[in-house]
């Protein structure tokens, strides 16, 4: 059974490690707040301007003034400092931020994000994607393994503006978890339910497969 997003924010927050200062990026990534395991300690930094963003708040108890990178209403935990763009992106490029959790539209097997433009739709802006994907040295992506129309967003190679290159380590699916090396997806883990043939089916670009697969411990 494919993961739902807070199953793939779930599985996610398992990477995480004990004192990291950890960016999450708009979507999925914002999810993995609330899922910190026990017996560590983790910052969050929202590229906005916050560090020691907390999980989402209880309906009723929202701060209108503290928000994340998407405009979403956040909490902050004891110790936690607000500051101004710039000082935030100096941590970004200083190479500060021990993992970065991003969203895309798609990914190729080389490394490539493609999450910022769809040639023809109306953006914002690319935001600060370009900074992060080009200081981090970990980033794990957060992503439907398909699109809407069921088409793969694993590729060979990405069709989208390139947001970075070869910067992408590792990517958790609602159907698996991918690790890219040697210019291919890996496959280390399948959700639920889910065979290694779904997976295959639904990823474009190349799939090495080594031995038994296990399934996600969510």
């Amino acid at each position: 059974m494919a993961l739902s997003k807070q199953e793939i924010a779930q599985r996610i927050a398992q990477e995480l490690q004990d004192k990291w200062y950890v960016n999450l990026g708009i979507g999925i990534p914002t999810l993995v707040a609330n899922y910190i395991p026990e017996g560590i300690e983790v910052e969050f930094q929202s590229e906005n301007g916050l560090l020691g963003m907390g999980p989402f708040p209880v309906e009723g108890t929202e701060d209108a003034d503290l928000i994340n990178a998407g405009k979403q209403t956040v909490t902050v935990l004891d110790g936690g400092s607000i500051f101004d763009s710039a000082t935030s992106f100096s941590m970004i490029r200083g190479q500060h931020v021990q993992l970065t959790v991003l969203g895309a539209m798609e990914v190729a097997q080389n490394g490539d994000i493609a999450n910022w433009k769809i040639p023809g739709k109306m953006v914002k802006g690319m935001g600060g994607a370009m900074d992060l994907v080009a200081s981090a040295d970990n980033i794990i992506v957060a992503m439907m393994h398909t699109n809407k129309r069921g088409e793969s967003k694993l590729l060979k190679k990405c069709s989208l503006p390139l947001t970075g290159v070869g910067c992408v380590t590792k990517i958790v699916t609602n159907l698996a978890v991918l690790e890219i090396k040697d210019n291919a997806f890996h496959l280390l883990e399948r959700a639920p339910g889910v065979s290694v043939e779904e997976i295959q089916a639904a990823t474009e670009g190349d799939l090495v497969v080594n031995g038994v697969i296990p399934e996600m411990d969510i």
